[in-house]
């Protein structure tokens, strides 16, 4: 509408017969138009800016819930072998205990060897390990030659987060040679076999089986063969966290380590007694602990019943770097077999007290991770 105003005013001005008036009219219709020109550009400049502000925004918000999204390990392939834990771990022990200049991590052996091998073990070489030894005794740092190493922090995350707690200073009660009862402080494997000394037991390498009670679906644990009311020993100090009838598992207990990182699983607990008399959620359990008695509890919606053909503890170790983990469908459970062969060399030495019901360990334990 406007430009048709000023189209009808130009006519007009060349209709006019008087230059005066004429000049007039075209300095003003020129002033009209450089002040629509210049609205026009800011307009357009304005709006270009909001686009682009709210463009900013909105990407502003995508870049932080990108770099929000936490980043964890999703995954964990545990290929460790018996023979690499038992090296490692002497190397490790005997540093300590020998106070050497330079004292070995067990874990950041393994972390270093993982990446040399892929993670596949079955090619490990002793001459590897020493010659890794040797350089770390010269000086070397294992920074420095885990240098250049792609996925190194990832193994030594990996592997903390399955072994982290298994060697360290601890105290123990031993008998001195006056009979007494006296604390002694050690360095060395302070994880315990969940099946108490004096008792026998059998096992094979079973993860990953099928089983097929409930849905089909492979076994995530180790099945350690045993007798009824054998003492059943927590590997490791940490809190309770379940304790109580499982349709699967049967009676079980659940037990998460101090750091958060391991969620141990010992599962078809005997029946009427599964537990010791103490035990719920929340409470306190220190590594080699008497927690409960084997039986062949489970497979069944009805507590207190048992559907297990075989009298025997299922025995499972899940790994959690971030709380969505612990349930639903990106659980990571680990192979325990070669850890409990491992372990078969730390067992606890139960007794019954007089008028007790529940086994308890001979020799009291303690370490400095242990919260009251």
């Amino acid at each position: 509408m406007l430009l048709n105003i000023i189209k009808q005013e130009v006519k007009k001005i060349f209709m006019t017969h008087n230059d005066k008036v004429r000049y007039k009219k075209m300095i003003l219709i020129t002033l009209i138009i450089i002040f629509i020109i210049k609205l026009v550009i800011f307009s357009t400049v304005t709006a270009y800016q909001n686009i682009n502000s709210s463009r900013g925004v909105w990407g502003q918000q995508e870049e932080e819930k990108v770099e929000e999204e936490p980043k964890y390990i999703k995954w964990v392939d545990f290929s460790l072998t018996l023979e690499v834990m038992e090296k490692t771990s002497k190397l490790d022990i005997e540093s300590h205990i020998n106070n050497e200049e330079v004292r070995l991590n067990w874990i950041e052996l393994i972390a270093y060897l993982a990446c040399k091998y892929g993670n596949n073990f079955a090619s490990f070489k002793a001459q590897d390990l020493n010659d890794l030894v040797e350089k770390l005794r010269s000086g070397t740092t294992i920074e420095e030659l885990a240098e250049g190493r792609k996925y190194f922090s990832y193994y030594l995350e990996s592997y903390t987060a399955i072994l982290g707690e298994f060697i360290g200073t601890y105290q123990i009660e031993t008998i001195n040679e006056e009979g007494e009862r006296v604390w002694e402080e050690r360095y060395g494997l302070k994880a315990f076999l969940p099946i108490a000394r004096g008792y026998g037991f059998s096992h094979y390498d079973d993860f990953g089986n099928s089983r097929s009670y409930g849905y089909r679906r492979v076994h995530l644990g180790n099945d350690l063969m045993g007798s009824i009311g054998t003492p059943i020993i927590a590997v490791e100090s940490g809190i309770v966290e379940a304790a109580g009838w499982n349709q699967y598992g049967g009676w079980r207990i659940g037990i998460r380590s101090f750091d958060g990182k391991r969620y141990y699983y010992y599962a078809h607990l005997k029946k009427d007694n599964p537990f010791i008399r103490d035990m719920y959620e929340g409470r306190v359990v220190v590594a080699g602990e008497v927690i409960g008695y084997l039986g062949m509890t489970g497979y069944s919606r009805e507590e207190n019943v048992n559907n297990i053909n075989v009298p025997h503890l299922h025995f499972g170790m899940q790994l959690i770097f971030d709380e969505s983990q612990k349930e639903g469908t990106n659980q990571i459970w680990i192979d325990v077999y070669p850890i409990i062969n491992f372990l078969k060399r730390n067992r606890t030495e139960v007794h019954r007290p007089e008028g007790s019901n529940d086994y308890m360990r001979k020799f009291n334990f303690m370490e400095a991770n242990i919260h009251d």
